[in-house]
Formats: structure tokens, sequence, C-alpha cells
């Protein structure tokens, strides 16, 4: 059979390289079908136990409650013909039941009760996916910054050689952002992984008194937190999620290209690790291109396009909103699915990560001695004054460049600076080794931040 799904998260041909089996499972029809059915066995539950719904009737609900006896068909054509799907779930639920324990299905609750409490389940489920992975990411990122401490590179600021700095600096430029996103993430559950039980209008009318009572064992039983009060028109902490969704993918998405400008042929300072066949051309036999690099650059511009739609989520009408809601539903499931798809390419390239110090080393010697200037200037201005000593190096680094000399050469030869300085020292202000600053103290400090060392 020819597989005919549209969408690249579910495509046999894209799935595996935008997605992961364990997060398209929770977002899937049938992670999501169980979920609402989970809340509806939930409700009934918690009805019973405080005196709502007789404990027989919630225990054929609870038994009846399983996405194996759904009618997916059936299913489909409800959700179609009234616009939403949880009045068909019941009256599949009702039938399994049987008339008795069925007519105490769904008691005094609404179709975005159920699919709010889903979400919360999806999202608290997905978090737990990406706090694992997010560990293992930043534990490997803090383990090449150890073993990288001291090998030296070229800093580069606006496409351009700047200064020297060590690559262990620069992967813990990332240990310290993932970090910060890693809170994030711990603090997302107390905002948005709430169970929702309120009624048509989030006031719990149908129910009375015990309403409270029942939200209260909802949440125990689902593993969520009770809100507190509706959230059926406040959106903030589904939005919230998919936020730090977008900013982890845009950190990782900043360490894909960067991986992908390194790895230029006139550069080659890191590659992605080889595997034969991979990242080939069709007409190009030398070909090696960062390809898991480029899915999650890919994904993470799309994961970021997502945020601003859930913000716009943000804005339902009077108590029930007719529209920005089911932005959540096209939003959330991509946004998670390809975000966790970018944390498995991030580790894949992380575990296979080729780096070649020597190429580093080759590169900081191809300005000729330029990328040290600055030394040279803070050197010289203990003598000249700062801006003097700038206009000076700066006008013997311009020499440099337009000769081709190295600039140890034309400094030499500047009155300016041969009367200050000694060709000892400038040869020493001149080696890469000497001016690399702070970073490697900077490399420790970020890691006994965050107990990676």
């Amino acid at each position: 059979m020819i597989p005919d799904m549209s969408h690249a998260t579910d495509s046999v041909l894209y799935r595996d390289m935008f997605g992961t089996t364990e997060m398209r499972a929770i977002f899937s029809d049938r992670g999501l079908v169980q979920r609402w059915l989970d809340v509806e066995a939930a409700l009934a539950q918690a009805e019973a136990e405080v005196g709502i719904v007789p404990a027989d009737a919630a225990a054929k609900i609870k038994a009846a409650a399983r996405v194996e006896n759904i009618n997916w068909e059936e299913l489909s054509r409800g959700a179609n013909l009234v616009g939403y799907p949880i009045l068909s779930l019941v009256k599949q639920i009702e039938k399994a039941t049987g008339p008795e324990a069925g007519k105490y299905i769904h008691w005094g609750a609404t179709t975005q009760d159920i699919m709010d409490s889903a979400n919360a389940l999806q999202v608290r489920d997905a978090r737990r996916l990406l706090t694992a992975d997010l560990e293992k990411i930043i534990e490997k990122f803090a383990s090449l910054a150890v073993v990288h401490r001291n090998t030296i590179m070229a800093g580069r600021t606006h496409g351009q050689q700047a200064l020297p700095i060590t690559f262990g600096y620069k992967l813990a430029v990332y240990v310290a952002e993932l970090r910060r996103h890693q809170e994030r993430l711990e603090a997302t559950p107390k905002r948005c992984e709430f169970v929702e039980f309120a009624g048509a209008a989030g006031t719990l009318a149908t129910v009375g008194e015990k309403g409270l009572d029942v939200q209260r064992r909802m949440a125990a039983i689902l593993d969520l937190n009770v809100p507190p009060i509706s959230w059926h028109t406040s959106r903030d902490g589904l939005a919230e999620f998919v936020c730090v969704l977008g900013m982890m993918a845009s950190t990782l998405g900043k360490f894909a290209q960067e991986i992908a400008l390194l790895q230029r042929t006139e550069i080659a300072e890191v590659e992605e690790g080889f595997v034969p066949g991979r990242g080939g051309s069709s007409t190009m036999p030398q070909k090696r291109n960062p390809i898991a690099s480029e899915a999650i650059i890919g994904a993470s511009k799309v994961v970021r396009q997502l945020v601003p739609a859930m913000l716009d989520a943000m804005l339902p009408d009077n108590e029930r909103a007719t529209g920005p809601w089911h932005t959540e539903w096209l939003a959330l499931p991509e946004a998670a699915v390809l975000t966790h798809g970018i944390f498995h390419k991030t580790l894949e390239i992380l575990n296979g990560l080729v780096i070649h110090p020597e190429n580093m080393k080759r590169n900081l010697a191809i300005s000729r001695g330029l990328i040290n200037s600055e030394a040279v200037m803070i050197e010289l201005a203990k003598s000249l004054g700062r801006q003097k000593a700038h206009d000076v190096v700066y006008k013997v680094s311009m020499r440099a460049v337009q000769s081709g000399k190295p600039l140890r050469e034309e400094l030499a030869a500047e009155p300016d600076v041969s009367k200050h300085l000694q060709m000892q020292e400038i040869d020493r202000l001149l080696d890469p080794a000497s001016y690399t600053g702070l970073a490697a103290q900077m490399v420790d400090g970020v890691l006994r931040a965050g107990n990676l060392r």
C-alpha cells in the first residue's frame, strides 16, 4: 500500500527526520483519544468518590474508556459533523457501558473540559520526554567543553575573525543557555499542567457545591495541578509552553547553524560524524553535507513560527473562543514533535561530532597576526594612551592587509610601536594562546554553576 500521509511529522519519508516515535505517540490520534477517555474515566471516578454518581457506574465507565473500543470512522464523522469530537466519543462510551451506567458519563462537563485536560496530559508527558533528553544534551555539551577547555580557535564577529577564543568556551555558552531553558521547562507544570473541569461557562453550575471537590479529585487521579479558576479562556499556560519550545528550538538551531558554518570546506574546524552514504549529493560524489544540522535549522524555523500562533490563541472571546482555540489543535502538536526531533538530531550531532584542532590552529594563522591586533593595541596603550594606540595599530593593520605582510613585520617597521615594544614582546602579544582572556575560567564557572563538574 502506498503511504498517503501529507504532513512531514507523520510522513513515512520525513517523520524521523523531523520528529520521534515517542513524541508522535503522545500527539497521535490514538494518544489523544486515549487521554480524552482517561479524563472521562477520571471525572466519573472523582464524582463517584464525592457521591455524585454511583460507584458501579464509574467502574463501568472506566472499564469502557479504552481506545480499543472506539469506532474511528464513527468518531471522525461525528467530529466533522458537530465540529468537536467529544459528543461522538461520549456516545460511544455510553453504548459500551450500557444505559444505566452510560447516563452518568460526562456528568457536569463540557467538551472543552475534556479536551483541555487531555492537552494538559499531553504537555506533561511531552515535558517529561523533553526534560530527559535536554539533560543528555547539556551533559554532552559540558563534557565536550571540558575536553576542549583550552583548544584555541578563532572567535568570529560579523562573519570575520575577531579574537582568539577556545572551543570549550564556545560550547560552554550553549551549556549556560540550555541550563536557563532547563529552568524554564521545569517551571511550566505549575502554570500549564492544569486539570479543566468547569462546565459550560466555567462556573461549575451543574454540580454545585461539590464541583471543586470533583475538580481536586480529578487532578489527583490524573496527576495534574488544580487551577485557581477555570481556564477556558486563559490560554497563557499552553502559550508559555510553546514559547519555551520555541526558545529551545532557537538555541539548538543556532548551534546547528554554527556547525554548518564551521564545516564549510574553507574552514573545516568541525564536522558532523561521517556515516557512509549520508549527506551525499546526487551528482557530486565528494559531498558530505551537514544533513542533521540542516534538518534542525529547518525545523527550528517552523517551531519559532508556531509561537506567534499560540500567542494569537490567547485572545478568545467572552467565555468560549470562536476560533482561537482551534489554533492550538494545530500548533501545539507540531511544536512538540518538531522540538523533540530537534533534540534527537542535536544528540546525534554531539555524539558523532568530529573536531579538528589542527584546522583551528591553521585558521588562526591565516590573518598573519591580525587576529591579535587588539592585544598589541592594549599593551601599547600603556605608553601612548588608548585612542592613540588604537589609531597607530589600526594604521599598521590596514597597511598589513594591503601589503600582505605579517603584522609582525609592519609593527616592527612602525616607529610609534618599535620605540615602546621590543620584538620579543611583539611576538608574545601576537601568540593567540596568550590572548584567550578568561575563556577557560568561564568554562569552569558555567560547569560549576550547573553542577556539571
